[in-house]
C-alpha cells in the first residue's frame, strides 16, 4: 500500500514505534474503507498488515487464523492481541525457567526477575484489552478503546523496560541472547497488535426511515 513503510525494531522500541503509528494509522485505516476490492481474507488479512510496523510477521501469525477473521477488522484486532499475549505468556515461561538455571549468577538472575515481572504486567495489560474488546460494539466505543490502546502500548513499553534492564545488569552469554529473542518477537507481534488497534472505528448501523 502507497505510503507505507517498516521500521527495525530498536531501543527504545516505543518511541521509534509511536513515530511509526502517528504517520501511518491514516493509512492504515483506509483498508477497512474500501470492502469492495477485497475479495478474499488473504487480501483483507495482507491489507490490514500492510502499514504495521512488521507486516511480513503479522501476516503469517494471523493467516493460520483465516477461517476466524473471514474479512472482520474486529475479529482481526481481537486475533492480534490473543496472538501477542500467547508469545508473551510463552515468553514469561522461558525466561523464567532461564532465571531458575544453575549457571546464572544471583546478579544476572535478580535482572532476569524483574524482565519476568516486566513481562507479567504486559501480559496483564494485554488480557485487559482483550476483556474490553469483548464489550466494544456497546456503548462508550471511544472510552473503552482508548483504553485498549493504553493498555497494549504499556504492555510494549513492559517489553522495552525488561531489555533495558537486562543491559544495565550486563546479563551476557546465551541467556541473554535467548531472552532477547523471546521478548523482541512478543514486542513486534504487539506492535503490530498496537498498529491494527489503531485503525478500529466504530460504525453505527444506518437506520431505515
Amino acid at each position: 500500500m502507497k505510503g507505507c513503510s517498516t521500521i527495525s525494531i530498536t531501543l527504545p522500541i516505543v518511541v521509534s514505534l509511536l513515530l511509526f503509528l502517528v504517520t501511518n494509522i491514516e493509512t492504515c485505516s483506509a483498508s477497512k474503507k474500501n470492502p469492495n476490492t477485497i475479495t478474499n481474507t488473504t487480501k483483507f488479512i495482507k491489507a490490514s498488515c500492510s502499514c504495521t510496523t512488521y507486516p511480513k510477521l503479522c501476516i503469517k501469525s494471523l493467516s493460520v487464523y483465516s477461517n476466524k477473521i473471514k474479512t472482520n477488522y474486529t475479529m482481526l484486532t481481537y486475533v492480534a492481541l490473543s496472538v501477542s499475549l500467547t508469545k508473551a505468556e510463552k515468553t514469561s515461561k522461558t525466561v523464567t525457567k532461564i532465571a531458575r538455571r544453575q549457571d546464572i549468577k544471583p546478579s544476572d538472575a535478580m535482572a532476569i526477575k524483574d524482565c519476568v515481572e516486566n513481562i507479567s504486567d504486559s501480559i496483564d495489560e494485554l488480557r485487559d484489552s482483550l476483556n474490553e474488546m469483548n464489550s466494544l460494539d456497546q456503548t462508550d466505543f471511544d472510552f473503552k478503546l482508548s483504553n485498549i490502546k493504553t493498555w497494549v502500548s504499556a504492555a510494549l513499553t513492559d517489553d522495552d523496560t525488561c531489555m533495558e534492564g537486562l543491559g544495565e545488569e550486563d546479563v551476557k552469554g546465551d541467556a541473554r541472547i535467548i531472552i532477547r529473542k523471546n521478548v523482541v518477537k512478543t514486542a513486534q507481534l504487539t506492535s503490530n497488535a498496537l498498529a491494527i488497534v489503531n485503525g478500529l472505528k466504530y460504525k453505527p448501523k444506518r437506520s431505515h426511515h
